[in-house]
């Protein structure tokens, strides 16, 4: 089984490189949907997240007020770092328990989300590494055109992680996502079929100089 991480920074385009990943065939595990899935009311999770935060955190129906746990972790480094402490152990675990099922089936090849693969894992423990990067300023309209953040927000949001110029050089391929929907599709395809290549050679990593379709 190939074990690929896809990764990005906030507003990259990794959800719809994700998605055309799953379309074409890889079983695709997203950290995000892990996350939500762990943070349901009644989770061990989600109880540490309120005894750590409070309930100014949880929302009128007892669920975790994702935009109120985001203001206060981007404006207080050390509660950003509980937060992570608390969530990221529970979503490595739920993944591997994932990757172990997968390879009982079977899986030829599975792409796992990982928006912090850089800051908060070790990408070598992935046989390839897929960056999706986009202009700072591409993204920064995005987060405020799209989403809707607040400019200010989405600044401490962009600032919250690594520079993407230190993550390509060790990343196996990188996606261009700087001009159209068609555009990125086709640069996306070009890896899928490479991974997809790999996968049936075998688990072997491609080599770190492996063409890095622009």
């Amino acid at each position: 089984m190939l074990n690929a991480a896809l990764t990005g920074n906030v507003a990259s385009g990794k959800s719809t490189v994700a998605a055309l990943f799953a379309a074409w065939g890889a079983l695709v595990i997203d950290a995000d949907l892990l996350v939500h899935e762990l943070q349901r009311p009644g989770t061990p999770v989600y109880d540490e997240i309120v005894r750590r935060f409070g309930p100014r955190i949880v929302g009128a129906r007892g669920q975790l007020d994702r935009a109120a746990l985001r203001a206060r972790i981007l404006a207080d480094p050390a509660a950003r770092r509980d937060l992570e402490r608390i969530v990221h152990p529970a979503v490595a675990r739920r993944r591997e328990e994932l990757l172990e099922e997968a390879r009982r089936r079977g899986v030829p090849l599975v792409v796992s989300v990982i928006p912090l693969l850089f800051e908060a894992l070790d990408p070598a423990a992935f046989d390839a590494v897929v960056l999706v990067d986009a202009p700072a300023a591409e993204r920064r309209r995005r987060l405020v055109a799209d989403r809707g953040l607040d400019p200010a927000e989405a600044d401490r949001l962009l600032a919250a992680q690594l520079p993407s110029e230190a993550k390509r050089a060790r990343s196996t391929w990188v996606i261009e996502n700087d001009g159209s929907r068609a555009d990125l599709e086709g640069r996306a395809r070009a890896v899928w079929e490479a991974l997809a290549a790999s996968a049936a050679r075998g688990p072997a990593a491609p080599p770190p100089g492996a063409p890095r379709p622009a």
